[in-house]
């Protein structure tokens, strides 16, 4: 390497990996990142691919953060340049000083590298010819080898990836022994041929993990919704919602299984498109079961006119949208939060839904409970918002908890008993005050409780109607039990800075990891700023008052139409000028730096402290 300036870090740098879709190469990246968390440095991986199946350019960015970052930083510290065709824009997006890791079997020309970065060539494509003379393993194992190599480059012991491959081909040797001659391949060349010691990147073994899992948020969302009682999904594959549904298939085989009798306890029907998927979802709600779908996007768009049946004959359901970059088909393998408004406002006329936004994997995982509950509880659509970045990417996360004493919350239901003694029953009555009527099961009683469920006007006893007192009555009631929504769905958590602050942010779901940096990022910079998390709408009196409480308000979010501050100023009837949108929507999950450079930027256009520049 040549003598110039170059990035030096201890168990605090971005490594990413630039390769080709379909070359094996996402096991192998992953085994990368799982290294390093078993050495006790907490790491948050990102895989950045292509909605094809093979050939298209594909990314695995790693953040390695032993101060507990998970989200994305923004930068590259060390770019592994496997892909040709990408080459160039990879290598433009290493930060100055820091290292380019490559393929040097074949000479690349002098004018595609940079002067300020440090190139580290290795034969990877002549290890494997010289090793193997299958081709497909050539391509294989060269993963692996350059997973080797990197181990020796940046100290990560060899003896935790060798635990690792034991692990996953537990019982199958033969894929042991070819994978570790692979990886010594690799860490063999570069101690020998590569001046290690001179790579500023190290990784030093830490206790920073404690007792957090790895996990993706479908995983975690499919577990929850067995815990929260669910027997029913109805689901069509759609990316990047798929994996949870199948997930849940996995958890109820294991769970959901009757010891005695073998009989399953659960019903998962793959429905012919996504409008089929809601409608059974509804019918399965309608009939006392706890029922689900998980979806993307377009599948909302396909089942908006059940929802507002749903909402209006006011029948339970969950869905759970995993948002991708839209519209229409849109960027089916990019992450954005723009189903906010879609979802919030589900169907013709007036409608409003009950969303939950998770940050993390454990969030999935309570809010998909607390989803169902609210459902029954409230006898409506209830969304679970989470995307891409969340759903499919692993995420280190809290331990999944459940308190074995918890039971389900199905809400205001009349019994045989309460029908038998006379009770007055109207469906749509509002008895208690807070907007929520009393519903029956079908059969609960033979001559009492019956009612017709319809999409159309009707009084409190379910009677059709077109008088528009009665719609409007229905209307307020409806109204009603929103606002009691309101005291149900989880509290904002509220971060406040050091001083007192005249500014402060508003975010939600996968932006938490990121926004965490950034405003340590701000603080830094003697910029200080509140936050406040929002996790559900409606939204709760304590959000109208943190934006009352500051003189500006900046709200982050992953869309372009600033979606969550237009429901803030339409619900709040705020003054559109004091929300200030910081909108990210390019398909990858925003970063601390793009987000404290943006906040930077306009405190110092308003001219609200004397601010030093935040890097890009």
């Amino acid at each position: 390497m040549t003598m110039l300036s170059k990035i030096e870090a201890v168990n605090d740098f971005v490594v990413k990996f630039a390769n080709v879709n379909g070359s094996g190469s996402a096991s192998a990246n992953e085994l990368f990142a799982r290294a390093i968390l078993r050495m006790g440095v907490p790491v948050s991986p990102r895989n950045i691919f292509p909605s094809n199946i093979q050939g298209m350019p594909t990314w695995y960015e790693v953040r390695v953060s032993e101060a507990g970052y998970l989200g994305r930083r923004g930068g590259c510290d060390l770019m592994v340049a496997m892909n040709p065709q990408t080459w160039d824009a990879d290598v433009r997006e290493i930060a100055p000083g820091g290292y380019l890791f490559y393929d040097d079997t074949r000479a690349v020309p002098a004018a595609r590298f940079r002067a300020d970065v440090h190139a580290i060539g290795v034969p990877l494509t002549q290890i494997c010819n010289e090793a193997y003379t299958d081709v497909r393993l050539r391509q294989l194992f060269k993963n692996i080898v350059y997973v080797g190599a990197l181990s020796a480059l940046l100290d990560i012991e060899p003896g935790v990836l060798e635990q690792l491959f034991a692990e996953q081909y537990k019982g199958k040797e033969k894929l042991i022994d070819s994978n570790l001659k692979a990886l010594h391949l690799g860490r063999d060349y570069a101690l020998a041929h590569v001046d290690c010691a001179g790579v500023g990147l190290k990784v030093r073994r830490a206790d920073n993990v404690g007792e957090r899992i790895f996990m993706d948020g479908n995983s975690a969302a499919a577990l929850g919704c067995v815990y929260g009682g669910a027997t029913v999904c109805a689901w069509y594959p759609i990316t990047p919602s798929s994996s949870l549904a199948e997930a849940f298939q996995k958890y109820c085989s294991k769970f959901r299984v009757d010891l005695d009798t073998g009989k399953h306890n659960f019903a998962i029907i793959q429905a012919e498109d996504e409008l089929a998927s809601i409608g059974m979802v509804i019918g399965a709600g309608w009939n006392g079961a706890r029922a689900f779908t998980a979806t993307s996007g377009p599948g909302i768009s396909l089942m908006t006119e059940f929802i507002g049946l749903a909402y209006f004959a006011e029948i339970p359901a969950t869905i759970i949208n995993v948002q991708r970059g839209g519209p229409s088909t849109g960027m089916p393998t990019r992450t954005q939060q723009a189903d906010i408004l879609s979802c919030a406002y589900a169907s013709n006329g007036d409608t409003r839904h009950v969303l939950l936004f998770p940050e993390d994997p454990k969030e999935c995982f309570d809010f998909a409970a607390a989803a169902l509950d609210l459902a029954d509880r409230l006898q409506t659509p209830v969304f679970l918002m989470t995307d891409l970045d969340i759903g499919m990417n692993t995420r280190l996360c809290a331990p999944l908890a459940w308190d074995d004493a918890r039971r389900m919350d199905r809400g205001k239901v009349m019994g045989h008993a309460d029908l038998d003694s006379g009770r007055d029953f109207g469906r749509y009555l509002d008895v208690d005050g807070d907007g929520i009527p009393y519903r029956t099961y079908p059969g609960t009683h033979a001559t009492r409780g019956a009612y017709f469920t319809r999409g159309t006007t009707k009084d409190s006893y379910a009677r059709y109607s077109e008088e528009g007192a009665v719609y409007v009555a229905n209307m307020e009631r409806l109204r009603k039990k929103f606002d009691t929504a309101k005291t149900l769905v989880p509290a904002p958590v509220e971060r406040r800075a050091a001083r007192p602050a005249r500014a402060g942010v508003l975010y939600f779901g996968s932006t938490s990891p990121a926004m965490n940096e950034a405003l340590d990022l701000l603080a830094a910079d003697q910029l200080q700023v509140d936050a406040l998390r929002i996790r559900a709408y409606p939204f709760c009196d304590a959000i109208m008052d943190f934006i009352g409480a500051h003189d500006y308000i900046f709200v982050v979010e992953q869309n372009s139409d600033a979606q969550l501050r237009g429901m803030l100023i339409l619900e709040g009837n705020l003054n559109a000028a004091k929300l200030t949108p910081v909108l990210h929507y390019d398909g990858t999950p925003i970063t601390a730096r793009f987000i404290a450079g943006a906040i930077a930027d306009k405190l110092g256009l308003l001219n609200v402290t004397p601010l030093k520049k935040v890097a890009q």
